[in-house]
C-alpha cells in the first residue's frame, strides 16, 4: 500500500506549491475549446457550406500549417515580451477568426485559417512552459503527467459539446459560441498571467543563447518522437472509426474514445508517481509496437476497446515524458520557442498520421490501418534513437550555468511545501 500512497502524496505536494493549482484548473478549461477547434471546422465546411470533407481537409490543413509555423514565433514573442500582451493580443485574432469564419465565403475561409492558425492562442505551449517555471525538477515527471491527463479530460470535453451545438443548433452557433469560449480563455489567461520562468531564471539575466547553441540533436530527437507519438494515435483516431462503421457500430464511437481516454490517463498517474520512468524513445516505441497487432481485434466495439486499452496507456506517459524532456534541455531563455517548436511537432506529427493512415485504410482494410500507425511510430522512434546514439549529448552549456542554483531553488521550494503541509 505504500507506493500507491506515496504517489499520491507526490501529487498533492506538487499541487500544494504556489500557482500550480490554479495553473491545471485553468489549463484544463482552457483546451477545452481548443480540442473542438478541428471538429468545429471541419463541420462547417463539410456540412453548413456543404462543400465536403475534401474541402474541409484543406481548410483544416491550411489552419494546421498555420499553427504548426506560428507556435515557435509565438514562443519567441513570449521569451521576449511576456505572456500578457501576446495573450491579449492573440485572443483578440483569434476571437475574430471564429466569429467571423461562419460568414465568409469558402474562397476567402481558405487563405483566413491559415492565418487563424499563425496567430492561435498557444495554450498548449503555455501550460507547458508554466508548469516548467512553477515545478522544480524533481516533481516535473507528476506535474506533467497531470497535465497529459487534464489534455485527455479537455479532449473528451470540447468535441461532444461542439458536435452537440452543430446538430441541435447550427455550425454558425457551435463556431460563435468557440469564439466567446477562446476570449473568455484568453481573458482569463491574462488575468492569472502565470509565469512562465521562474523567479531565479528572471534573475540571472546574462546574453541570450542563439539557437544554435541550444536546439541540439537530443532536443530535435525529443521534438521526432513527440511528433511520432501523435502520428500514432491520429492514426488511431482514423482507424478506429473506420473499423467501427465498417462493422456498422459507429454508434459506440463515444463510448470508444472514453475507454481509450480512461487508459491514457490511467498511464499518465502511474507515469507521475514511479521514481525512474522508461526513456521517452522506450514509451514511444511500447505506443507503436502495441497498436501494431490491434488490427487482428477488428469486430465487435468492445473487443477493439481491449485490444486498445495497452497501447493507449502509453499514450499519456509519452507526451508527458517530451515535455519534461523539453523542459530539462531547453535554456528557460528560449524556453517560449523551445515549447513552440514541441507544439509545431506535435501539430506536424497529427497532421500527416491521418492522411497516410487514412490513405492505407481506404485501399486495404481498417486492420492495416493500425499496423500502419504503429509502424509509422516505430520507424520515427527508430531513427531518433539512432540520432541520439551517435550524436554525443551536450548538456554542459546550458545546465552547468545554473546548476547550483537550481539545487538550491528545489530545496527551499520543498521546505515551503513541507512546512505548508504541517502548519
Amino acid at each position: 500500500m505504500s507506493g500507491p500512497i506515496n504517489g499520491m502524496q507526490q501529487y498533492r505536494r506538487m499541487l500544494g506549491l504556489p500557482g500550480v493549482r490554479t495553473l491545471v484548473i485553468l489549463m484544463f478549461f482552457a483546451r477545452i475549446p481548443l480540442s473542438a477547434a478541428s471538429i468545429v471546422l471541419t463541420l462547417h465546411v463539410a456540412v453548413g457550406l456543404g462543400r465536403g470533407y475534401g474541402d474541409a481537409g484543406l481548410v483544416g490543413m491550411a489552419a494546421t500549417i498555420g499553427i504548426a509555423v506560428g507556435a515557435p514565433l509565438m514562443g519567441m514573442a513570449f521569451d521576449r515580451y511576456g505572456l500578457r500582451p501576446i495573450v491579449l493580443a492573440a485572443t483578440v485574432v483569434e476571437t475574430a477568426f471564429w466569429t467571423t469564419a461562419p460568414h465568409l465565403p469558402y474562397p476567402v475561409l481558405l487563405p483566413v485559417a491559415f492565418v487563424g492558425g499563425l496567430l492561435a492562442l498557444p495554450v498548449m505551449s503555455i501550460g507547458r512552459q508554466a508548469v516548467a517555471a512553477l515545478v522544480p525538477e524533481p516533481m516535473r515527471r507528476s506535474a506533467y503527467s497531470l497535465d497529459s491527463i487534464s489534455v485527455e479530460l479537455s479532449f473528451m470535453i470540447g468535441p461532444a459539446v461542439a458536435v452537440l451545438l452543430t446538430t441541435r443548433f447550427s455550425t454558425t452557433t457551435a463556431a460563435t459560441a468557440l469564439g466567446c469560449g477562446v476570449a473568455a480563455v484568453g481573458l482569463a489567461l491574462a488575468a492569472v498571467n502565470p509565469k512562465v520562468r521562474a523567479e531565479h531564471e528572471e534573475q540571472q539575466g546574462g546574453p541570450r543563447l542563439s539557437r544554435r547553441q541550444w536546439l541540439t540533436p537530443e532536443l530535435i530527437r525529443v521534438f521526432a518522437v513527440g511528433g511520432s507519438a501523435v502520428f500514432v494515435l491520429a492514426g488511431i483516431d482514423v482507424t478506429m472509426v473506420a473499423a467501427l462503421r465498417a462493422h456498422g457500430e459507429l454508434d459506440w464511437a463515444g463510448l470508444l474514445i472514453a475507454v481509450i481516454c480512461t487508459a491514457s490517463a490511467v498511464g499518465g498517474l502511474v507515469h507521475g508517481v514511479v521514481k525512474r520512468s522508461l526513456p521517452q524513445v522506450v514509451l514511444m516505441a511500447l505506443l507503436g509496437a502495441l497498436t501494431i497487432p490491434v488490427g487482428l481485434f477488428v469486430g465487435q466495439w468492445w473487443v477493439l476497446a481491449l485490444a486498445l486499452i495497452p497501447c493507449c496507456v502509453m499514450c499519456a506517459p509519452t507526451i508527458a515524458a517530451t515535455g519534461e524532456e523539453v523542459a530539462r534541455l531547453a535554456p528557460p531563455a528560449a524556453r517560449g520557442e523551445a515549447t513552440g517548436l514541441q507544439s509545431s511537432a506535435l501539430t506536424l506529427g497529427g497532421a500527416a498520421g491521418a492522411p497516410v493512415v487514412g490513405f492505407v485504410v481506404d485501399h486495404s482494410s481498417p486492420g492495416w490501418g493500425f499496423a500502419m500507425a504503429g509502424a509509422g511510430g516505430l520507424l520515427i522512434a527508430l531513427v531518433a534513437t539512432v540520432l541520439g546514439a551517435v550524436v554525443a549529448r551536450p548538456r554542459g552549456s546550458v545546465e552547468a550555468a545554473d546548476g547550483d542554483q537550481q539545487a538550491q531553488v528545489v530545496d527551499a521550494r520543498l521546505r515551503d511545501t513541507a512546512d505548508v503541509e504541517q502548519g
